[in-house]
């Protein structure tokens, strides 16, 4: 039987190189994988459907489900992870010392709504007392002018958010101090180069980090794998094969992590040191697909989405993903 021709556009990452190079193929489909930079995927994806599944938004799809017949499935695959504590910037003149010197501060960030912005604000919300209304949100291109927001927004009265001029960027505006912070998953260039005005709020992000985790059990989803529903709808089965497949290649990249004892898989002096603090902080898999490990990060985010309003309705987890990939068969 002919296989199903299927393009998938997602990040060039260790836990996909099986797909990318074929030595995993997902049953009944011949792939064919395009890394692509993040931005690209979602602008490709949200506005083209030009793929046929890809990488995507965690919180952008779970507007979009909130909101009622989604253009994407999800299936319980996430090519992204990420703490956020090192993501959060500010202008050295701003005032700001700790989290809570936030409340009534500019805050730029290159849209409102993506995922790591809301971990954020939920982040500061409940360590820090830091409520999403309390600051001033300005929105617009982090390094180039012109960016606007992916989902429309509809926000109640109390949270702020505004448009940064159209000739200028959030980089530029917290260097200058026309911005106080700025939370982004990119580094803003002016912290990269080195500018003596933008530093990190968390300098030393790792500590802060681990004690995030230890605390709340929570590594952070950015990212997660969607089909077209024309197509899914058409073919269902392609949810539990690409599940399968992206589970597979992910296992098989942390096992070559793991059996190559006497050489480096990746070019860190200390991979083994980390992967034995890895072990010791969240156990023997510290980057879990599948619903069921991770129902508490995603409860969690659907949480923030609602008290940012992001989310027209309160969600179950199990709305976000196709029906096959929830659980495991028996034998």
């Amino acid at each position: 039987m002919e296989k199903l021709h299927l393009t998938v556009a997602c990040g060039d990452y260790d836990r996909t190189k099986a797909l990318q190079d074929g030595a995993v193929q997902p049953e009944g489909i011949r792939l064919n994988y395009l890394p692509l930079q993040a931005e690209e995927i979602f602008w490709r994806m949200g506005g083209h459907r030009e793929f046929d599944a890809s990488e995507m938004s965690l919180s952008n799809q779970i507007t979009m489900v909130s909101r009622g017949n989604p253009p994407f499935v999800a299936i319980p695959v996430f090519p992204s992870r990420f703490f956020r504590h090192s993501c959060v910037f500010i202008n050295v003149d701003s005032g700001i010392q700790k989290p809570q010197d936030l409340k009534g501060k500019r805050i730029g960030a290159p849209e409102y709504s993506i995922t790591a912005a809301v971990w954020i604000r939920g982040m500061l919300q409940d360590d820090y007392g830091v409520k999403t209304q309390e600051m001033q949100w300005w929105i617009g291109g982090q390094e180039e002018p012109g960016r606007k927001e992916r989902v429309a927004l509809k926000l109640p009265p109390e949270i702020k958010v505004s448009p940064i001029p159209e000739d200028k960027t959030l980089n530029g505006m917290l260097e200058s101090g026309e911005i106080d912070g700025l939370i982004s998953a990119r580094s803003p260039s002016s912290f990269v180069k080195g500018s003596p005005k933008v530093r990190r709020l968390f300098p030393n992000y790792k500590e802060v980090e681990m004690d995030y985790y230890k605390r709340t059990k929570i590594f952070p989803i950015m990212h997660v794998l969607i089909i077209r529903k024309d197509l899914y709808d058409r073919h269902p089965w392609i949810a539990r094969s690409l599940y399968k497949a992206f589970c597979e290649a992910k296992e098989r990249a942390i096992k070559a992590m793991l059996n190559i004892t006497n050489t480096h898989a990746c070019t860190l002096p200390w991979l083994f040191a980390e992967i034995d603090l890895l072990k010791q902080v969240f156990g023997p898999d510290w980057w879990p697909y599948g619903i069921e490990p991770n129902r508490h990060v995603l409860e969690t985010l659907i949480r923030y989405m609602g008290e940012q309003g992001l989310i027209d309705r309160p969600l179950k987890v199990e709305e976000l993903f196709a029906p096959s990939t929830a659980g495991e068969f028996k034998i």
